[in-house]
């Protein structure tokens, strides 16, 4: 039985490390990982939700004004 994941995408590990704290400050759900290694990106580090958090996290990122590259869903 798989698991489905969530994982942000960033371009620059300075943008994930912004994303980290913004999120940690504000209370949103994840936490930053290595990029896992069906992705492929710029940025060797990730923001892991679960696919219920999906909706409220990328709402305060709008919110907050956050950058991030991509949303991908893994099994």
């Amino acid at each position: 039985m798989s698991t489905t994941r969530v994982v942000v995408t960033f371009h620059t590990t300075t943008e994930a490390m912004a994303w980290e704290k913004a999120c940690k400050e504000a209370g949103l759900p994840g936490r930053l990982i290595p990029m896992p290694v069906q992705i492929r990106a710029e940025c060797g580090l990730a923001w892991l939700i679960t696919p219920q958090e999906k909706e409220c996290l990328i709402k305060g990122a709008a919110r907050l004004n956050l950058s991030y590259g991509n949303v991908v869903e893994l099994e």
